[in-house]
């Protein structure tokens, strides 16, 4: 069995994409965070997602790591929009969420409540999605 890592978040994180017939029935359904739209199966690369057999130059995992620093946070006074952070697409985006965890982030989709890209986790990029009301704040480089 294969087992793609392109996958969408859910409560925990970041899950594998398997066939609905793969996935224990406890599991199948639920963990969807609100708002996040997955990825469309069957067509891979409709809609800014990359396609499942590796994904275009454009929307693909940067090829270089993110700036080393971090930078500053600047409070924000109303809610992440949409168009607020299409405005980092394919850009180093450094992100504040609620929880109080930071990363750096490189969007590649954003939906009307979700954003999706690659998070610098652990010296890689690895495919992540959100709902915009998890973020706190975030900055462009």
């Amino acid at each position: 069995m294969s087992v793609y890592y392109y996958g969408y978040p859910n409560y925990y994180g970041m899950s594998p994409i398997l066939e609905p017939s793969q996935l224990p029935p406890e599991r199948f359904g639920g963990e969807q965070q609100p708002g996040f739209h997955p990825p469309p199966f069957g067509g891979g690369g409709q809609q800014g997602f990359p396609p499942f057999g590796g994904g275009s130059q454009q929307a693909g995992a940067p090829s270089s790591p993110p700036p080393t620093y971090t930078p500053q946070e600047s409070p924000s006074l109303f809610a992440v929009d949409p168009g607020a952070i299409r405005g980092c697409l394919y850009r180093f985006t450094f992100v504040w969420l609620n929880n109080g965890n930071s990363f750096w982030f490189y969007p590649t989709f954003v939906g009307r409540d979700s954003v999706a890209g690659y998070r610098w986790r652990r010296f890689r990029w690895v495919y992540y999605g959100t709902d915009l009301r998890r973020i706190r704040s975030f900055r462009c480089s």
